[in-house]
């Protein structure tokens, strides 16, 4: 029996659990709030001493002798060096404010007594009266305390408050109605950091209707088809490590989805060889399938995108208007072609671009993929796609968050190579789809871009596109992005 069809409305029927309608790696994390409360805490020390050193020297800011500007320098690093000693920058799932906020007074008062230090050396190295050298020290670190504090104070309600709508816990569906799937549920149902979905079970016959208030929802088939499988951050696997072979079945069965999987250790004769281990909760678990997110390489991942985005949107916007203007006096027709395409975790969105075909011929599932000299294409089509001008737009997808700069290029949902789908050449081809899609990647300048036309190129641009993801890096994307321009350039011959 398939009970597949009783999940359809389990984000509706959650009770006290707020599950999020999208996978946690495609939005941030409470560590990733953390780092952009460290941007906003120094960018706000800064002001302070901008308009300290204002105050001060009056209209010779850019002029200002190293003797004045060393105890500000000194003091606003001492100050956030100490909010990082103090923890100040880590959330808990639930943090009090005012707990918070009073921990930040901690800190400045502990930076007051270190800048009141590090005051008195300036002082004997800058030929001024120690009193100046303190005085100053202590300015920028009490305003600027207690500026902090105060954002201290609204950044960790705000947590609080995103906390207990379900913004930073995981979501999560079970492998195996056993007893460790049970302990599992016990462990973390009361902490609030997990969302347990559901429970799918290979032997259904013998399986609970819920363990735990949990729905024991369906068996594999259902849980490979399920609609809201692009939801989950991981796929537990409960059943015991001692039973290898059928671990191995499920393990065979599940790694071509998108979603990180992992087996839940009871170190039954369990062999780590070949696995990533972490912790889920409080339970030891092997990542089988996919590696534990970098939360810090997400963020800053992001801002990359946001800044890099930002800049070109405003520097390429005349030749978007001038592009936008062609295609209109061209052809009839929108000027935008919207497309579903996969995303992260295989989720669906509307991925835009530059129109280069004939309105009326326009293909929304990629059935029939672009050949050379492909009539349906028009003549501004021809060259806006030649140049890659067409996937200009996507820059907005990048700022929306639903694309990166860099990443595997989102394939058109439906998308066929041949007669048959694209993704049911290659065993592997949703693993492309553990991050977020990319305008550029490290396929794209290897030669992989436009269209797949036989499985040997399937295969190639989804062992390119792992080959990224397993190895991806900030110094990684910048050298992507710089051989972008030059590889599109070289390559004449290639279909686009």
């Amino acid at each position: 029996m398939n009970k597949a069809n009783s999940a359809q409305p389990i984000f509706k029927t959650l009770g006290n659990v707020h599950a999020r309608t999208a996978a946690r790696g495609a939005r941030f994390f409470r560590s990733s709030f953390g780092y952009g409360l460290e941007i906003v805490d120094i960018i706000t020390i800064v002001f302070v001493v901008a308009i300290s050193l204002r105050i001060y020297i009056a209209d010779r800011l850019l002029s200002a002798s190293l003797a004045i500007t060393l105890p500000m320098a000194c003091a606003a690093l001492g100050l956030w060096w100490v909010m990082r000693e103090n923890n100040l920058y880590s959330f808990s799932q639930f943090p009090k404010a005012s707990k918070h906020f009073f921990k930040t007074i901690g800190a400045t008062l502990i930076a007051c007594l270190l800048n009141i230090v590090l005051g008195l050396m300036i002082s004997q190295i800058s030929a001024r009266h120690w009193t100046e050298c303190v005085s100053e020290a202590l300015f920028i670190t009490i305003v600027a305390g207690l500026l902090l504090s105060i954002t201290h104070y609204i950044a960790a309600y705000m947590v609080k408050e995103l906390g207990k709508a379900g913004a930073f816990s995981m979501n999560v569906v079970i492998v195996g109605a056993t007893d460790q799937a049970k302990k599992l549920i016990e462990n973390r149902q009361s902490k609030g950091d997990i969302n347990f979905l559901g429970i799918f079970d290979d032997r259904l016959g013998r399986a609970p209707k819920s363990i735990n208030d949990v729905p024991v929802i369906g068996d594999l088939e259902a849980l490979m088809h399920w609609e809201n499988l692009p939801s989950i951050d991981r796929v537990v696997i409960t059943v015991s490590s001692a039973a290898q072979k059928r671990v191995v079945q499920l393990v065979e069965k599940l790694r071509s989805m998108p979603n990180k999987l992992v087996l839940a250790i009871d170190m039954q004769g369990f062999d780590c060889d070949g696995t990533t281990i972490g912790r889920l909760g409080g339970t030891p678990v092997a990542y089988v399938s996919g590696t534990p997110e970098d939360a810090r390489r997400a963020f800053w991942k992001r801002v990359q995108d946001l800044i890099i985005t930002s800049i070109a949107i405003v520097l390429l916007s005349p030749i978007l208007v001038i592009t936008a203007i062609a295609i209109k006096l061209e052809s009839k027709g929108p000027i935008f072609f919207r497309q579903p395409r996969h995303g992260f975790n295989n989720q669906s969105f509307l991925c835009w671009k530059f129109r280069s075909m004939r309105s009326e011929l326009s293909d929304y599932t990629a059935a029939q993929q672009v050949t050379k000299d492909d009539p349906r294409v028009t003549k501004v089509g021809k060259f806006i796609r030649k140049t890659s001008i067409d996937e200009l737009p996507q820059l907005f997808n990048v700022f929306m968050g639903d694309m990166s700069l860099v990443g595997p290029r989102p394939h058109a949902i439906g998308m066929k190579t041949g007669d048959t789908e694209s993704e049911k050449l290659v065993s592997d081809y949703a693993h492309r789809h553990r991050i977020k899609p990319g305008i550029t990647g490290w396929a794209a300048i290897h030669g992989s871009r436009g269209p797949v036309h036989t499985p040997e190129e399937v295969a190639e641009r989804v062992r390119l596109d792992t080959e990224y993801i397993d190895n991806s890096s900030f110094w990684m994307d910048i050298y992507i992005m710089a051989m972008t321009l030059p590889s599109l350039l070289g390559d004449k011959a290639k279909i686009r």
